[in-house]
């Protein structure tokens, strides 16, 4: 849709946003009226939509925390760009080309870290915590494989996937310096992912998520406040991504050992 959009009616960007908004309503339309005409567990009946006030508190307990890290996340992104954007139109292209493939490797570690914060929940629920344990290694392992054979196919082809973007040399060059330094960050990200997603499945949410503040947003504003004007390059604009990342790792994995909550909420004998 936003192809016929934006090639065919000629709308550029709002052609972009209206299809979005087009896709995601017809989306959303098509879900609802499966889950109201099917006979599985999950069948929905819209005679009894209503508010469960406990179950809302509980959501919001857990949820909000993530959703305003998620916006205050926005903001340490809005600045890095705009030091980006401050060396010119080819890192401008460069940077944004890589980000377009690396963030396909990232959406492959994120969803270790969603799958260990539902399997958790599940397990906590009914009460088999020594398997939660088990859900956080096997996560991280996992996690760990899956996001280096990602990085590797990635990298390989990196050179090849930033020219679908722009075939200028300087371009390529510049957007695979990003791909690097940022990938080698991917490690703390990993692991910070998993331990907050595991926080999470026992409803540790507020503790994850200040701490992800401090250490993505906090020292990511710090360095290109502090840091970066006394050496104006690409490169050290890059190098707070694996700074900020294993210093958010410290602090969730200090905060698991804290809480230990595989033994706090251990069923007693």
């Amino acid at each position: 849709m936003g192809l016929i959009f934006v090639v065919l009616f000629h709308w550029g960007v709002s052609g972009v946003a209206t299809a979005t908004v087009i896709a995601n309503v017809v989306s959303s339309m098509i879900l609802l009226y499966r889950l109201v005409h099917t006979d599985a567990a999950i069948h929905v009946d819209l005679r009894e939509f209503g508010i469960d006030w406990f179950t809302l508190r509980q959501i919001l307990r857990i949820g909000l925390p993530a959703g305003v890290q998620s916006a205050v996340f926005a903001v340490a992104t809005i600045i890095i760009q705009a030091a980006i954007n401050s060396l010119g139109t080819v890192v401008m292209a460069a940077s944004s080309a890589a980000f377009n493939i690396e963030i396909i490797a990232y959406y492959v570690l994120n969803s270790f870290s969603q799958a260990c914060a539902t399997f958790t929940g599940q397990n906590y629920g009914a009460k088999r915590i020594g398997r939660c344990k088990r859900v956080l290694g096997i996560c991280i392992l996992e996690d760990f494989i899956a996001t280096a054979a990602t990085i590797a196919v990635v990298l390989f082809f990196g050179h090849s996937l930033l020219a679908l973007f722009d075939a200028t040399p300087e371009v390529i060059s510049v957007g695979y310096t990003r791909l690097v330094m940022v990938f080698s960050a991917y490690t703390f990200s990993m692991l910070y992912e998993v331990m907050s997603g595991y926080l999470r499945g026992f409803g540790i949410s507020l503790v994850p998520a200040l701490l992800t503040v401090i250490g993505v947003v906090g020292v990511r504003i710090t360095w290109i406040a502090f840091a970066f004007p006394a050496h104006r390059t690409f490169e050290a604009i890059m190098i707070v991504y694996p700074i900020s990342l294993a210093a958010t790792a410290v602090l969730i994995g200090i905060a698991l050992l804290c809480y230990r909550p595989s033994k706090r909420f251990a069923v007693k004998p």
